[in-house]
């Protein structure tokens, strides 16, 4: 009984100590706030003294005062500073906004420039491809027939009129170029199948020059000319090419199977026959010595023999006939068949 008196006795002394301690601290800081106030509230007299003989002013202000008229004047710096700051950030932004506007037109100038130029190239490309068609055969007007319906044909895509929006018409060029080019695929490759049939059917026919590197010149013309032996005109059924010297190489001048490899002491000297495609024959004479056999396959450009003297010569040189079937030709028309087949297109 006697411990939870004690205890008992304990905790009123703690309370009353605790209670004392806030007692002490709310007087002493009621104190501390009227003397605050009690400063805050005293007044001060200013005396302003004019230089003549007026009446004295007597200003008299709280400490107070002084301290809300401060505020009040820090609030409105503050205010004209943040609305300083806003302004020049508007106009920060204005700016910027007007230099991007400038580089956005300077670069849809540039587009236009370019789209200009490119319009210009597309127009020579039209040409070009419609030449090279009309030469190759192919019917340029059924591929703009079949095109027309997808913006296909170039021509009708220059006759675009300009559009309501003015600026988007570089776009819709862009629109009609691709659709031109997308469909100018196909004729393109007909054009590149044309070609390589071409040059299948140039190998098959006499249209190279008979002596390799194609050098050499025509020493006599096929056709009428002078006999240098009899001093009579006849018929010159081939053509004489000289280097003026032996052993130069002579190649066939298309693919085909060799049927004759004799030597005409009388006339042709050496000679080689090669049988080729669609009814040619060409002959080789006066050879100084031959590289194939009876019954091999050449194939247009491979060395036969050299040009020598053989046989009734006047020189070294070779003697080059084409036939078609029994008709004699100019072989010089076949040597041109190249630069009549595949002629540059014309801008």
């Amino acid at each position: 009984m006697s411990t939870i008196l004690t205890y008992k006795r304990l905790e009123n002394n703690a309370v009353q100590k605790v209670k004392r301690a806030f007692i002490l601290i709310g007087r002493s800081m009621g104190v501390f706030f009227k003397s605050i106030f009690k400063g805050l509230g005293k007044q001060y007299t200013i005396v302003l003294v004019p230089h003549s003989e007026k009446k004295v002013y007597n200003l008299h202000i709280s400490i107070f005062a002084v301290i809300c008229f401060a505020l009040v004047l820090a609030g409105g710096a503050t205010a004209l500073f943040w609305y300083g700051a806003s302004s020049n950030m508007g106009s920060m932004v204005a700016v910027t906004d007007n230099s991007r506007l400038k580089e956005a037109q300077a670069s849809l100038d540039q587009l236009r420039e370019e789209t200009a130029l490119l319009m210009r190239e597309a127009r020579g490309f039209e040409a070009a491809l419609s030449g090279a068609l009309s030469t190759l055969g192919a019917d340029m007007s059924a591929f703009n027939e079949d095109n027309s319906g997808a913006g296909g044909d170039l021509s009708s895509f220059f006759d675009i009129q300009e559009t309501p929006e003015g600026v988007l018409q570089e776009v819709n060029d862009m629109r009609g170029l691709r659709g031109y080019l997308s469909s100018a695929v196909e004729p393109i490759r007909e054009i590149g199948a044309l070609l390589n049939s071409h040059n299948a059917l140039l190998t098959e026919i006499p249209s190279i020059w008979p002596i390799k590197g194609g050098v050499g010149h025509i020493s006599m013309s096929f056709g009428q000319n002078e006999n240098p032996f009899t001093g009579q005109f006849y018929i010159h059924k081939g053509i004489d090419l000289s280097t003026y010297r032996q052993g130069d190489p002579i190649v066939t001048t298309a693919d085909g199977q060799v049927v004759t490899v004799d030597f005409d002491p009388g006339g042709f000297g050496n000679y080689v026959i090669i049988k080729h495609k669609h009814g040619f024959y060409t002959r080789y004479a006066h050879m100084l010595s031959m590289r194939v056999k009876t019954g091999q396959r050449v194939q247009q450009g491979d060395v036969i023999g050299y040009i020598g003297n053989t046989g009734l010569s006047t020189g070294p040189h070779v003697h080059y006939e084409v036939h078609i079937g029994s008709d004699v030709v100019d072989p010089y028309k076949y040597l041109n068949i190249r630069d009549t087949l595949i002629k540059p297109i014309e801008k």
